[in-house]
């Protein structure tokens, strides 16, 4: 039997810990199984949550747009968690985050930073000077001497995982990213999940349900025909597919019999919707509606769970469509197999033909040739 990192002395006696995480959406999609699961093995622990940005910038004109990141609402709305630190978009935020967290004398910190591993080590040191200390490790080389010193302030550390060129062709299985979560769990603390408790979940209030059900009434959804839900924004070029493209989507499907009486989500960043609104002036197209949730990130999900398909390229839309049982047809690259979408029931992939190719290289009739 493997010892686990996190002495079970230690998880007995603490009575708090701390949480460290460049968080994305599609992390907290699969890493809040793992986060409940911690709390049920450990209910007299309190679970403290740093939400780190990577984004962080002293140029104030991004703070407003980085302080709504709509994850927050998210892992907010978590009972699981008692502290969240959320604050930490600029320098000044962020030293003041440090200086909070200190005063907390975390006894246990974990970092599962997996970009700048050894920046997050220093970080987690400085968080709690006197704690046990656990982060991932990568091979570093010989000769720096620097990050040797910066990996022995750990007390603990979780393997690198890595992914190999034959793993992005396909030629061998990998792990999926929520069982890579889980194994990471299960290393730290000896917590043991079922590839069931893996599956993606969101518990959408009542109130973002209504807003849903009353902006379909508003859209004239209510006439029994198909939605479909297109996405094709990312934080990423090389995993967007073009607006146009979108557009062109919605024109090709609605001259198929089965979809022509399809009604259209497209969903848009705040800050490409006039652009948005110039292509659907233009295309003359019938029955499609923008959509961006910019009041609060449960309109997403709420939106997505009434919808009867959702195609969306490699982003959190595609595995929050597993969460709301709805099937999807995902675009996604070579360069991420464990980002695959869990739920293989109802999840189609249209996968670019080689490993350097970016979505953008998926035609519109490759989509369609996919439809259900």
């Amino acid at each position: 039997m493997t010892t686990q990192l996190v002495p079970a002395e230690l998880l007995q006696k603490t009575d708090k810990i701390l949480f460290v995480a460049h968080l994305a959406l599609g992390d907290f999609t699969y890493m809040q199984n793992c986060f409940r699961a911690f709390s049920e093995a450990y209910p007299h622990i309190k679970m403290h949550l740093w939400v780190d940005e990577l984004r962080r910038t002293p140029d104030a004109t991004q703070w407003d747009h980085l302080k709504k990141y709509s994850l927050y609402d998210w892992v907010n709305s978590c009972p699981m968690f008692d502290k969240i630190y959320s604050e930490t978009y600029s320098p000044t935020l962020f030293k003041k985050s440090i200086q909070e967290a200190r005063t907390e004398n975390y006894p246990i910190v974990v970092s599962f930073a997996v970009h700048h591993r050894h920046r997050y080590v220093n970080l987690a040191r400085k968080l709690s000077p006197r704690g046990f200390i656990v982060g991932q490790k990568k091979r570093v080389r010989f000769f720096d001497i620097r990050k040797h010193l910066i990996y022995r302030k750990l007390n603990a550390h979780i393997p690198a995982y890595q992914i190999t060129k034959q793993h992005q062709a396909g030629d061998l299985n990998i792990a999926h990213i929520s069982s890579i979560y889980a194994g990471w769990f299960n290393q730290l603390f000896n917590l043991t999940t079922t590839e069931a408790q893996r599956f993606p979940f969101v518990d959408i209030p009542a109130k973002w349900h209504d807003y849903a059900q009353q902006q379909f009434s508003d859209w004239g959804f209510n006439n029994g025909a198909k939605v479909v839900f297109l996405n094709g924004f990312s934080k990423s070029l090389d995993r967007s597919w073009p607006l146009e493209r979108v557009f062109e989507l919605a024109t090709e499907m609605k001259k198929h019999a089965a979809w022509s009486n399809t009604n259209f989500i497209i969903n848009v960043v705040p800050e490409r919707m006039a652009e948005a609104k110039l292509l659907y002036a233009n295309c003359q197209l019938g029955q499609v509606h923008l959509f961006s949730a910019e009041q609060n990130f449960f309109q997403l999900p709420a939106i997505l769970s009434l919808c009867n398909l959702i195609i969306s390229v490699e982003t959190a839309v595609m595995h929050l469509a597993n969460a709301v049982h709805v099937p999807v047809i995902a675009l996604m690259r070579q360069t991420s197999p464990e980002w695959t979408p869990i739920n293989a029931e109802i999840t189609t992939i249209v996968k670019v033909s080689h490993r350097k190719a970016w979505i953008d290289e998926i035609t519109v009739d490759q989509v369609v040739a996919a439809l259900p």
